[in-house]
């Protein structure tokens, strides 16, 4: 894999994993292990060429995933946790 991937590398690697919005690393590593299962060499439907694919796609995200930088401000956590804002009130944002 290539030490430097542009955005269409990456949005790639998301289709090709299944991925087409927000995701958790746990909704990456789930998608990858059904994708990885059923297109796996040994298997009836496996796809050698595919499964290569979804192994480069998921290594990829990881390696964006493992070097985004968070930020600790205020304004960065209500962004990621928007229903911490008024103490869990929901129909803050409404």
């Amino acid at each position: 894999m290539k030490d430097i991937f542009t955005y269409k590398d990456y949005e790639k690697a998301l289709k090709s994993l299944g991925i087409v919005s927000r995701f958790t690393l746990s909704d990456l590593k789930n998608n990858y292990l059904k994708l990885s299962k059923k297109y796996h060499p040994d298997m009836q439907d496996g796809n050698d060429e595919k499964f290569k694919e979804i192994n480069e796609a998921y290594k990829l995200i990881q390696k964006y995933t493992q070097s985004y930088r968070f930020g600790v401000d205020e304004k960065d956590f209500l962004t990621q946790n928007p229903f911490a804002k008024k103490g869990g009130d929901w129909f803050y944002e409404f």
